[in-house]
C-alpha cells in the first residue's frame, strides 16, 4: 500500500463529502421560498471561495496554481456548471430534496453518452442500458405529472428543471475531464464558483431581499458547506481509486431522504420509490463499465 493507497481514509471521505453536500442543499431548501435564486446562488459560490482558496494555499497551490493555458476551456466549463447550479437549486425548491438529488443522478449517464459524441469514446452496451434504465425512471416520476395544474404543475416544472440541470451537468463533467489533462483541479473549482458568483450578480435587477439574521446564516452555510464537499470530494479521489468509491455514490442519496422525512416533514411520493430502483440500477449499469474496461483509455 502506497502513500496515497488509503482507501478507508478515502471511503470516509467520500461519505463527508456526501453529507457536507446534503446539508448544503438543506440549507438551499430552506431558504428557498424567501430569497430569490440568483441570491441564492451567490451566497452558496461566494462562501465556497473561503475553504477552497485555503485548500489551494496548503497545497502550494495559490495563486500560480490558477494560471492557465485554456481560458476557453474554463469559460465553458464555467458556465455550464453555473448554469447546472441555477437549475439545480430551482429544482430544489419545487421537489423533494431526494427527488432532486435522484435526478441528478442521471448526470454520470449523460456524460457517458455526450462522451461518445463530443470526446469520440465508443457506444457499449452498458452506457445505453444505463440511459435506457436512467429515463425509464425519468417517465415514472414525471408521468404522474403531465396534465396537472397547480401545486403539481409546480412540481412537473422542477422535474423537468432537473434534467436540464442534469444535462447542463453532464457537458460540465465532460469539459472538467478534459480539462483535468493540464489544468489544476483546485483552479477548475474556483473558476467554477467565480463564474456563478459572477452569474448571480447578473440577476440583482430581477431584485434581491435583506435576509434576516438565520437566513443569512443558512446562505453562508450553504457555501461553506458547499465548498468543504468539493475539497472532501478531492481528497478522497486522492487516496482511493474510483472503482472502490464508487458503490458510496448511492450512500449520497440516504441524506436527501433523512432531510425530507426528519426535517421538512414531506413524504416520499409512490412515483419517486419506483423510479428509484430504475434510475440507481442505471447509474450503476453505467458505472459497471469502468470495472470492465482494463484498456479503456485514460
Amino acid at each position: 500500500m502506497t502513500a496515497m493507497d488509503r482507501p478507508g481514509l478515502g471511503i470516509g471521505l467520500r461519505v463527508l463529502s456526501g453529507v457536507l453536500m446534503a446539508s448544503m442543499l438543506v440549507c438551499v431548501k430552506a431558504v428557498s421560498a424567501d430569497v430569490p435564486l440568483g441570491e441564492i446562488v451567490f451566497f452558496r459560490s461566494a462562501f465556497a471561495v473561503i475553504p477552497l482558496i485555503l485548500f489551494l494555499w496548503l497545497r502550494g497551490e495559490f495563486p500560480q496554481g490558477l494560471a492557465t493555458k485554456r481560458p476557453m476551456g474554463h469559460l465553458l466549463r464555467a458556465s455550464f456548471g453555473a448554469l447546472a447550479l441555477f437549475a439545480s437549486f430551482a429544482a430544489i425548491a419545487r421537489l423533494n430534496l431526494a427527488e432532486a438529488i435522484l435526478i441528478a443522478q442521471l448526470s454520470p449517464i449523460l456524460m457517458a453518452i455526450a462522451a461518445v459524441a463530443l470526446l469520440g469514446e465508443r457506444l457499449t452496451v452498458w452506457r445505453v442500458g444505463g440511459l435506457a434504465l436512467g429515463f425509464a425512471g425519468v417517465v415514472v416520476m414525471v408521468w404522474p405529472e403531465l396534465g396537472a395544474d397547480g401545486a403539481s404543475g409546480m412540481r412537473f416544472a422542477g422535474l423537468l428543471l432537473g434534467l436540464l440541470s442534469a444535462a447542463l451537468t453532464a457537458l460540465a463533467l465532460i469539459m472538467v475531464r478534459s480539462l483535468n489533462r493540464t489544468e489544476s483541479p483546485g483552479a477548475i473549482a474556483l473558476y467554477f464558483v467565480l463564474a456563478s458568483m459572477l452569474g448571480a450578480l447578473a440577476t440583482l435587477p430581477w431584485g434581491w431581499v435583506m435576509p434576516s439574521s438565520g437566513t443569512l446564516l443558512l446562505l453562508v452555510f450553504a457555501g461553506l458547506f458547499g465548498g468543504f464537499a468539493h475539497i472532501a470530494m478531492t481528497l478522497a479521489f486522492r487516496y482511493a481509486e474510483a472503482t472502490r468509491l464508487a458503490p458510496f455514490e448511492y450512500i449520497a442519496l440516504l441524506w436527501p431522504i433523512l432531510a425530507d422525512l426528519l426535517i421538512f416533514r414531506l413524504s416520499l411520493s409512490t412515483s419517486f420509490l419506483l423510479a428509484l430502483p430504475l434510475i440507481m440500477l442505471g447509474a450503476f449499469t453505467a458505472a459497471a463499465e469502468k470495472t470492465r474496461s482494463p484498456t479503456r483509455p485514460a
